[in-house]
């Protein structure tokens, strides 16, 4: 997982940059280890943030969304 120093601090994130694809050359490390329907599940259930839609096809997460998200799971001790 990566530090959460490592993300930026503003601008938004896309699925791949929070879940990780180590498919990807080369892999993108996962910030939450989750798999895709996971993380869909999560935000469905408001486990996780939402998404911005930034187009028509195109969704996107707030940094300080996922960084709160970061600091909210390591209070709770890390369950995901």
């Amino acid at each position: 997982m990566k530090h959460p120093d490592q993300i930026p601090n503003t601008g938004f994130l896309r699925l791949k940059q929070i879940i990780g694809n180590r498919k990807d050359d080369p892999p993108i490390p996962a910030i939450i280890p989750v798999s895709n329907s996971a993380w869909w599940k999560g935000v469905k259930e408001g486990i996780y943030p939402s998404p911005v839609k930034l187009s028509a096809r195109t969704s996107a997460w707030r940094v300080k969304d996922i960084k709160a998200l970061i600091d909210r799971l390591s209070n709770e001790g890390g369950g995901l």
